[in-house]
């Protein structure tokens, strides 16, 4: 699985020195012929934005989703580092442009790591260097770039699916500071679908609400989150199947984000069905999948659905409680706004024992409103994320 799947894309991850130890810390992705295609990404909605955020948007404004490739650095965010951190942003896509072709504009740039600390911009020339050297369209290519963009991920996040004339695939990272406002963490997804600039904008707009937009860990929104979309053109103009097969390479990468939370143990499907509109179920999907009196049950593995109708009321003040029922892993335990689980079969109670001590568990919250369904991924907290996060992290 790589982010080189589809024809036309090449990529490379090298250790640049951001990083001590040599590790891999920085990333490229683009076009095997060197020239600009169709290019589109999102970006967080933080006003805290880093550099290289506000750099990436400039360019992708000035080019009109016309883009050449995405050079991308971990170990240290470059936000919050003023003027200095702003220059060595530019840095970053003026290196590509000289070494790899074309002008700066045509570059968007990533960064990922520690914030408020002074980037190392004079790794970046010589790290683009090795880039020039190391590109490849390999899987192993792909594969070192995805590690060249983890920090506290404990693997690399990578995904790729075929589509009808055309293939999709994509890479991430991330395992906290993961709350939807926009998209979450860094991602590129690659495709060698022939699409105007338009309609990959759009399509990468509505795969992200549907995905990225729809996971939580800890609440906090990143200053650096971009999610990137380069299309080679090489291959067909796609039919209607695109968005679902974008969709799809984007909602594997989601999970793989969730399923490696900081500390984490568990997976939470947080599934409410049965709302009057998707905005309402949205809302009490978010606000259960937030909660950290949730998330320790997940750690538990106790299916303790009154903390979970707490959080709708809370989420939905004008919410009917007493239509309202809850499900753990396909079991029952809430009925009518009131516990159920006593009135549960011997056999039943001895499957969700069973089953709430699986790596995923699915919270299932009917609001017996309308037809509405909204799912939010979320993860149980442990000790190990504030262990990871009680210093500089």
């Amino acid at each position: 699985m790589s982010v080189t799947f589809p024809e036309g894309i090449r990529a490379a991850g090298v250790g640049a020195g951001i990083k001590e130890g040599g590790a891999l810390d920085l990333s490229f992705v683009g076009f095997t012929d060197g020239m600009a295609h169709i290019g589109a990404a999102v970006f967080t909605q933080s006003g805290a934005a880093a550099a290289p955020v506000l750099v990436s948007r400039a360019h992708l404004d000035q080019t009109k989703g016309r883009l050449r490739g995405v050079l991308l650095s971990s170990g240290n965010a470059n936000a919050l580092t003023g003027d200095a951190g702003q220059q060595a942003a530019e840095l970053m896509a003026a290196a590509c442009a000289e070494h790899l072709g074309g002008e700066e504009h045509e570059y968007l740039v990533c960064s990922t790591g520690l914030i408020g600390i002074p980037f190392p911009a004079d790794r970046i020339r010589p790290g683009v260097e090795l880039i020039a050297e190391e590109m490849g369209t390999d899987p192993r290519a792909g594969e070192r770039a995805a590690h060249a963009i983890r920090t506290t991920d404990t693997f690399a996040k990578q995904a790729e699916v075929a589509g009808i004339g055309f293939r999709v695939g994509g890479m991430a990272k991330g395992a906290a500071m993961i709350a939807p406002n926009m998209a979450t963490m860094l991602c590129v997804l690659t495709t060698d679908a022939k699409v105007s600039a338009e309609r990959a904008q759009s399509a990468l707009g509505w795969v992200v609400d549907q995905t990225f937009n729809r996971i939580t860990i800890d609440g906090c929104t990143s200053t650096n989150d971009t999610v990137v979309l380069l299309a080679s053109e090489v291959g067909a103009e796609p039919g209607p199947d695109f968005e679902e097969r974008l969709l799809e390479v984007a909602a594997k990468l989601a999970y793989s984000i969730v399923s490696d939370a900081e500390g984490g143990s568990r997976v939470g499907r947080i599934r409410v069905v049965g709302g009057a509109s998707v905005a309402e179920a949205e809302l009490a999907a978010r606000g259960v999948a937030s909660s950290l009196l949730v998330k320790c049950s997940l750690l538990g593995g106790d299916p303790y659905w009154g903390r979970v109708l707490a959080e709708v009321g809370a989420a939905l003040p004008g919410v009917d409680i007493s239509s309202v029922s809850v499900s753990y892993q396909g079991v029952k335990v809430c009925e009518g706004g009131v516990e159920s689980a006593s009135r549960l079969s011997l056999a039943d109670r001895r499957r969700l024992d069973h089953r709430m001590g699986e790596r995923e568990i699915v919270v299932e919250i009917d609001l017996g409103q309308g037809q509405d369904t909204v799912e939010v991924l979320t993860s149980d907290i442990g000790h190990g994320y504030l262990e990871e996060n009680r210093g500089t992290s």
